[in-house]
């Protein structure tokens, strides 16, 4: 079951909306777009793609539950995580469900459950908030806030792949 998940994740062309495509006004279609981007960028062998979908002056704020007796919440600028990201190594996925898309204007909100991949294994999984911008050059994710819990809770989140 463990292998069948992996490769399932890895062979994902683009995270899972709740609903298809064609079911979205054409404004939520672009923000599901740039949240497609967004999940790609992540999963690219090209660090430096997360910063052409994202805002440097934004930031990041990581929930992590993994250690249910010591909760914490970190805040990182995107700026710096940036930085960081560009020199990792390692292969990474993360698949998200669009169970809510918000758009007021040049504002957006996208949420639901995720489950992410660092090389082939599942790290963790937990529900994902993107505040989403547009810009000139379209929509770019500004802030995020995502939960960080045991790999044993993502059938209980509805994490992509984990059948409730």
């Amino acid at each position: 079951m463990k292998a069948l998940l992996i490769t399932a994740a890895l062979l994902a062309a683009a995270p899972l909306a709740a609903e298809s495509p064609h079911e979205h006004a054409p404004e939520q279609a672009e923000v599901i777009a740039a949240a497609d981007a967004f999940f790609f960028a992540l999963g690219s062998t090209r660090k430096t793609d997360l910063a052409e979908v994202m805002l440097p002056g934004g930031m990041i704020f990581i929930h992590d539950r993994r250690t249910p007796d010591a909760p914490r919440v970190d805040m990182v600028p995107v700026a710096q995580h940036l930085e960081r990201w560009a020199r990792t190594t390692g292969r990474f996925v993360e698949n998200m469900r669009y169970e809510t898309v918000l758009v007021d204007g040049d504002m957006a909100q996208v949420w639901g459950p995720y489950v992410f991949f660092a090389n082939s294994e599942v790290s963790h999984c937990g529900v994902n908030s993107l505040s989403m911008v547009r810009t000139e050059s379209g929509w770019k994710v500004a802030n995020t806030s995502f939960t960080m819990e045991p790999p044993g809770e993502c059938k209980r989140l509805g994490a992509p792949g984990f059948d409730q």
